[in-house]
């Protein structure tokens, strides 16, 4: 009997775009081919971004010049989740100050509040999303507010942000500057916190979703905290180091080099043993012999690891085979 692959066992993929779909104007390859092939197969989509300078109209539309299918309701959005936690917080039509682009601002006055880019003591909160515009002078203005008692929310964290041309500063990154200028911690909208998974899940009507992003520290971050399983692919910021060090709130069920691997047999992608590798540990230490593909074995390495307590190892192979998969994950 053939063996049912991963996507079968879900019934919508809440996927992450920077590093998962797309990086910057160029779709990941075969991306669009596997989105494709889930949505005739009765997948319910959805694109849950970070991102929350565009709105849902904007991130379709350049969703679809890349060449995949995308309705504006298919799109979430932090800057959508960071409105509705305002909305929950304080009373209608409450000053907000808005650290971001007009998107933001559109999202938060959708909600019944009202907006402002300066201090007044009348502020009864303060939303972060990234824009490259933002400057010392908007993150002023906002420290007088959190000072003076303004609930702040974030719509996300990322310390970076995946472009064409590398990492680039995320709103995390200014977050953080913030953070340090009010001694305050922000409520987070986004990955890796529940409000814009949940609104999600909602969007989708999903009762078993699967998770799928590059980012350990957002995405699988965010699947753990909503209780959902999660499919980490390479060809964003998490790197196979990271993965097997990883800690137990940042360790994703499934793993592939692509989004080809929603198509693949569920054992194919699990952290698991896998055939052709034989991983030993001992103290501090994994010994490797075998042969077969490298992510494979990088499988086989977190499914020996992880129980073991995971963190800081180092990894030693014995024999010319596996000395040469360790080279290609960068791993040893």
């Amino acid at each position: 009997m053939t063996e049912a692959d991963l996507l079968a066992t879900y019934d919508a993929l809440l996927l992450d775009l920077d590093g998962t779909v797309y990086r910057g104007g160029e779709a990941v390859p075969g991306a669009v081919e596997a989105i494709k092939a889930s949505r005739e197969r009765g997948a319910g989509i959805r694109y849950v971004t970070n991102n929350a300078s565009r709105k849902p109209a904007s991130v379709a539309a350049h969703l679809n010049e890349l060449g995949f299918q995308a309705a504006d309701e298919e799109v979430s959005t932090s800057s959508q989740a960071a409105a509705a936690v305002l909305a929950e917080h304080v009373a209608p039509g409450a000053l907000v100050l808005i650290i971001g682009t007009q998107t933001l601002a559109d999202e938060v006055t959708a909600v019944g509040l009202t907006t402002t880019r300066t201090f007044a003591p009348e502020v009864a909160a303060v939303v972060q999303g990234h824009s490259p515009d933002t400057g010392w002078s908007d993150l002023a203005e906002a420290a007088m507010a959190i000072r003076n008692g303004a609930f702040w929310v974030a719509c996300n964290i990322d310390a970076t942000l995946p472009t064409e041309r590398g990492l680039l500063p995320g709103n995390g990154s200014m977050v953080a500057a913030l953070r340090t200028a009010t001694d305050v911690e922000p409520a987070v909208a986004g990955k890796p916190a529940r409000p814009l998974m949940d609104q999600a899940i909602r969007s989708a009507g999903a009762s078993k979703p699967l998770v799928v992003g590059d980012r350990l520290d957002t995405d699988i971050a965010g699947a753990t905290a909503a209780e959902l399983d999660a499919l980490l692919v390479l060809t964003g910021v998490a790197t196979p180091a990271q993965v097997l060090q990883a800690p137990a709130e940042l360790r994703p069920r499934y793993l592939s080099a692509d989004l080809s691997g929603l198509l693949l047999p569920l054992s194919e992608v699990e952290i698991g043993k896998q055939p052709g590798w034989d991983v030993a540990v001992g103290d501090g230490e994994l010994t490797v012999t075998g042969s077969g593909d490298p992510l494979a074995l990088l499988r086989a390495l977190c499914a020996t690891w992880w129980p073991a307590g995971g963190g800081p190892v180092t990894v030693r192979a014995g024999d010319d085979a596996s000395m040469a998969a360790l080279g290609a994950l960068n791993i040893g």
